[in-house]
């Protein structure tokens, strides 16, 4: 798909069938903005209903009345006065990681992608749900290992059309391997709502202010993403049920660790083929922290300009997620072609991020791009590692 969009760099869209699915392939800032930005074309892609057994139609899945309705009660939740108390997390989870990194200096090259992810995954599980499930000390544990089973299984299955049928899938090991690892997934969630829930009840009785984040002793209680959904109300004020909870619990699993693990490991591997850049990091780096061993705060990260524009840069060149798809809703018109409705649009960043029109020589490493004088006036769909739109990644 990449090799095709680069190949066809000057064609406004590119039309192809992938199995059953009649397909537009869009690579332009201008033709990704026109779905986008619609809303009207808000419906994911057949290929997300693989999701739909892990994930429900949580935020990432669902359409409709029910996408605007949990989108507008969950945002609040990403509010960056909550993000920011997620830092605690984030430095404790960071420090495990980099002790196990040291016992690699000055030795042979190594393969740090699974050290990475599974600090990862330990951030977004204790931020999503409040539990330390110790993945970066032990990675064998069975819900880890359900974790990355289920994501390979989706991922091989979307690319797999003979495969998405549900009683031929079945019929394979893959399909009874997915049923062992949801029903392991499904296991944990249910366990962990049931204990927190419990937890609110017996606050609640005691007469404790849930919200102020206060214990009985005065000392500060650490909130996760489940416990503001158990508070969250929609407009008619009524709560979320335990299923819609745990899609969004296992939805929050299922994205924050898998793509910000990509996006980390593809940073630190192109700093390793720049030391020229690494260098301008690491003395960055000194500046705003010097010999402390103090924990990294919000004012300190928003100091470090020139790593931002690094990640940025990885990001570009590869984006957590190099192509997304929706499937349209109603006819459009993109660049005077009409796409009729029920087509499958997919939006390839990945050779988005690589016009050479927005981006000057663009396989090469630049995080230059990003400073402030070389990004203003840049066409605002034409860099969207998060997605854009009224759609976007909710926590971008």
């Amino acid at each position: 798909m990449m090799q095709c969009c680069e190949e066809n760099r000057n064609q406004p869209l590119l039309k192809l069938w992938i199995g059953p699915l009649p397909c537009v392939l869009l690579y332009h800032p201008d033709t990704v903005e026109v779905i986008l930005n619609s809303l009207k074309n808000i419906d994911k892609s057949y290929t997300y209903k693989f999701l739909h057994p892990w994930l429900g139609t949580g935020l990432l899945t669902s359409t409709g009345d029910k996408w605007r309705s949990r989108r507008k009660m969950i945002t609040p939740t990403f509010h960056f006065t909550i993000l920011a108390d997620f830092l605690e997390v984030m430095n404790e989870q960071a420090n495990i990681l980099v002790r196990k990194l040291e016992k690699h200096v000055d030795k042979e090259p190594f393969d740090c992608f699974l050290d990475i992810t599974l600090c990862a995954l330990d951030i977004i599980c204790e931020t999503a749900m409040g539990k330390n499930i110790g993945a970066q000390k032990n990675n064998d544990s069975e819900y880890v290992q359900a974790i990355y089973k289920m994501s390979d299984l989706i991922h091989h299955r979307q690319k797999a059309p003979w495969l998405w049928p549900d009683l031929t899938y079945l019929l394979f090991q893959g399909g009874r391997e997915h049923n062992r690892s949801l029903k392991i997934l499904h296991s944990f969630t249910d366990k962990v709502i049931t204990e927190k829930a419990s937890e609110k009840k017996k606050h609640d009785e005691r007469k404790c202010d849930f919200d102020s984040n206060c214990e009985p002793s005065g000392s500060k209680k650490r909130r996760a993403f489940l416990d503001m959904l158990l508070n969250a109300m929609d407009n008619g004020g009524n709560k979320l049920s335990y299923l819609d909870i745990r899609e969004e619990v296992d939805t929050f699993m299922f994205e924050g660790h898998d793509t910000t693990a990509a996006a980390m490991n593809w940073a630190i591997y192109i700093l390793g083929c720049h030391p020229e850049a690494q260098k301008k990091v690491h003395q960055e780096l000194d500046e705003v922290f010097g010999d402390s061993d103090c924990p990294v705060t919000v004012h300190d990260l928003k100091k470090l300009r020139y790593l931002e524009c690094v990640v940025k840069e990885a990001l570009r060149l590869f984006p957590s997620v190099p192509f997304f798809a929706r499937t349209l809703s109603q006819d459009c018109y993109i660049r005077g072609f009409k796409v009729p409705k029920g087509t499958n649009a997919i939006i390839v960043s990945y050779a988005l991020h690589r016009d050479p029109g927005v981006f000057p020589d663009p396989e090469e490493f630049r995080p230059e791009r990003f400073f402030p004088e070389n990004s203003s006036g840049r066409h605002p769909y034409a860099y969207i590692p998060f997605s854009a739109g009224p759609r976007n990644c909710i926590g971008a």
